[in-house]
């Protein structure tokens, strides 16, 4: 049984306040710093949405594998029911036996329990190769949209490498008719990062942002920087960089950027994620099953 979520009387005002109020922005409260070996801080409400994050994953190596064992351990305490792939899903060659060694054999107790895997698209993914692999469920798309479950979420999977008009028009129509509370979307670039090796994409930045702001997204889930990092609060959004499922670049969070809020660059990690009513709670994940961050989001109004 998951413990769930300790909210101190401070974190509770601070519910209080972002609830009563029609504008108030996406916050953080309760988050633990990295550091400590923790149990899963999830409420596991029979009625939530409930997802993993995993990203920059593709390279078949026993590392790989180890953090995919600890990711169905989760989902046998925390039965998640989809997967959000943020990006380079495979490294190098993408022939059949790749996408088997890469992805079908470090997952394969999440597929045979019956997890759906949900890509978008990175800069190292072949998008003919891959928008056709029917275990990515994409549908033969390089961007899309979905929404799963009971709760009023709407998933969409954005194309960062190219982000053209037609694909931007495409998302901000696809923001405005949704009547979904939450809206997440999910790619490959990160607008806010800290890597010393990519860092913030500021040409994603200026196209996309206005759109979060101007249809009321509270969270944005990115991949690229091999590393786990949330970044401090911007403009009232939280960003997620969890660029961490396989390729580490270890040391490579700048701690001089102003922008971590809690990273981990030392060990591979992914994220899982609850959803219930105007909560999200999350908790990152280390190969070795340690959560080194936690925290329950409330969704911009």
């Amino acid at each position: 049984m998951l413990k769930p979520l300790s909210v101190s009387l401070a974190a509770l005002a601070l519910l209080a306040l972002a609830n009563g109020s029609p504008t108030a922005p996406a916050t953080v409260v309760n988050a633990q710093q990295p550091g400590g070996a923790i149990a899963l801080t999830l409420p596991n409400k029979a009625d939530s949405l409930k997802f993993a994050v995993l990203g920059d994953f593709g390279v078949g190596s026993k590392e790989q594998y180890q953090l995919g064992a600890t990711m169905k351990r989760v989902h046998d305490a925390f039965p998640y029911e989809l997967v959000t792939l943020v990006g380079d899903n495979l490294y190098g060659a993408e022939r059949p036996q790749d996408f088997k060694k890469k992805f079908e054999d470090p997952y394969k107790p999440l597929l045979d329990a019956g997890v759906k895997f949900y890509a978008s698209l990175g800069n190292h993914d072949d998008p003919q190769e891959q928008r056709n692999y029917k275990l990515f469920n994409m549908d033969g798309k390089q961007y899309y949209s979905f929404k799963p479950g009971k709760q009023n979420v709407r998933f969409f999977a954005l194309e960062s490498s190219y982000l053209d008009p037609e694909q931007v028009a495409w998302f901000e129509k696809e923001l405005k008719e949704s009547t979904s509370d939450w809206k997440i979307p999910y790619f490959h670039h990160p607008p806010y990062s800290s890597g010393e090796r990519h860092g913030s994409d500021s040409r994603i930045r200026e196209v996309l942002e206005p759109l979060f702001l101007q249809y009321n997204v509270s969270v944005v889930l990115t991949g690229h920087d091999h590393f786990y990092e949330r970044v401090k609060p911007q403009k009232g959004l939280v960003y997620f960089v969890v660029g961490s499922g396989g390729q580490l670049r270890k040391g490579n969070i700048d701690r001089g950027s102003g922008l971590t809020a809690a990273g981990n660059d030392q060990d591979l990690s992914f994220m899982v994620v609850e959803i219930n009513g105007d909560e999200m709670w999350f908790n990152a994940v280390s190969r070795m099953g340690q959560v080194f961050d936690s925290g329950v989001i409330t969704r911009r109004k």
